[in-house]
């Protein structure tokens, strides 16, 4: 069987005012062509459908047909979980509608998924809290998936029964993994664990940057950490969402793999390829998995100049692409350089100004106050800002303001 891993869709995201949603669809239209061409006999979504609990109406419309697409008419399942940006009820709303597609939405953890057959052959005949197991129209080799949204300390409380601990949480995973595991997994079919939680080797560094709204749920050695050494060895691939960068975290006891975000969604993301993962699986193991670069949408991209000119040349030759520019000059950003700058680009999102340093770190100052009043002024503004001179259009304000203005 083959099988597609992708995750942290985020359908909604914008960067700052800048929508996304039409580089969402490019990028969806994109992955439901490579499971067409790849022909995949199942689509593993990890989680972060939606970019918020309350999607709009065209976000839940991308969801809906792309996972309608995906499921080429009910004889291809697609398993998609929540994660951390969705809200679990709404996942779970069109379960019933959506099991006549083969699609499989989970929203909470220990959920227990009815049985049910398409017209086309796929058949969920076996489950359990946190498992299913799949008849596949053209496999023998029936999938079994255990499936782990994502869940915060309240959601692990309410369905698992856990306190806030980390050690707790981590122990009771194992442990129902392993319960589901020993009953279910052999090898006569191809097993597969999907999740929406950070997932690290004991022992390993923190993670590269990620977008500020993903660092919540890491705690690094926290209680949300789960340590690769807590799956069960019967499974053979542990698709995982949340990080959105590809990364596989560990290959014992399965090639634990975060499959990327389609899109770059923070500029911290800048330069980064995305993919989607496909497996080539038999029963009893996994072949081989490789990533599939995604092409569609925007790329993201940091420059850093101190010369407007420089910069401007520089936005002209990305004019395709979403920008964060940092100016470094002596002053603060004239408003005539930052106009020049936003006409230059259409795409340019953010404009950080870095003012360098002119007196030493931690020199001490005195104030006259027997000078002008916009000398003082000009005192003060360098005791605040480590010695910076304002520029002479703050100047210009300042003496508009006194009414001393020439």
């Amino acid at each position: 069987m083959k099988i597609l891993h992708t995750a942290d869709w985020h359908i909604g995201k914008k960067l700052d005012n800048f929508s996304r949603l039409e580089e969402q669809r490019l990028v969806l239209d994109e992955i439901c062509e490579i499971a067409d061409r790849e022909e995949v006999d199942a689509v593993v979504v990890a989680g972060d459908l939606f970019d918020n609990f309350n999607p709009s109406s065209e976000s839940t419309e991308l969801l809906y047909s792309t996972l309608y697409r995906l499921s080429a008419h009910g004889s291809r399942a697609v398993i998609a979980i929540a994660g951390n940006h969705d809200s679990p009820e709404r996942i779970e709303v069109p379960d019933a509608l959506a099991k006549v597609c083969g699609i499989i939405f989970v929203g909470f953890p220990n959920a227990e998924i009815k049985l049910f057959r398409t017209q086309a052959g796929l058949e969920v005949t076996k489950s359990d809290k946190g498992f299913i197991e799949i008849k596949l129209p053209n496999s023998d080799v029936p999938l079994r998936v255990l499936h782990t949204p994502y869940a915060n300390e309240q959601r692990l409380k309410t369905f698992l029964g856990l306190e806030d601990s980390e050690e707790n949480l981590r122990t009771h995973l194992q442990k129902h993994w392993q319960e589901l595991a020993e009953k279910y997994l052999d090898d006569n079919g191809f097993n597969l664990l999907v999740t929406h939680l950070y997932v690290m080797k004991k022992g390993d560094p923190a993670p590269e940057e990620e977008p500020d709204e993903e660092r919540p749920i890491l705690h690094i050695g926290g209680a949300q950490a789960i340590y690769t050494e807590n799956f069960p060895e019967q499974i053979h691939y542990i698709a995982l969402g949340h990080l959105h960068r590809y990364h596989r975290v560990d290959k014992i006891p399965a090639p634990s793999v975060y499959s990327s975000s389609p899109l770059a969604y923070s500029f911290s993301e800048a330069n980064q390829t995305k993919y989607v993962i496909l497996l080539d699986a038999e029963a009893g193991k996994l072949n081989n998995y490789r990533a599939i670069e995604l092409t569609k949408g925007k790329k993201l991209r940091r420059g850093k100049f101190d010369s407007i000119d420089e910069a401007i040349n520089w936005l002209h030759e990305h004019s395709e692409d979403l920008i964060e520019l940092t100016i470094v000059s002596d002053n603060y950003l004239e408003a005539a350089d930052k106009k020049r700058l936003t006409e230059a680009h259409s795409g340019l999102v953010q404009i950080i100004p870095q003012i360098k340093k002119i007196a030493e770190e931690g020199s001490a100052s005195t104030i006259d106050l027997t000078l002008s009043m916009e000398n003082l002024f000009q005192e003060y503004f360098k005791s605040k800002n480590k010695g910076q001179e304002p520029s002479e259009g703050l100047l210009d304000v300042f003496r508009e303001v006194l009414g001393t203005e020439e």
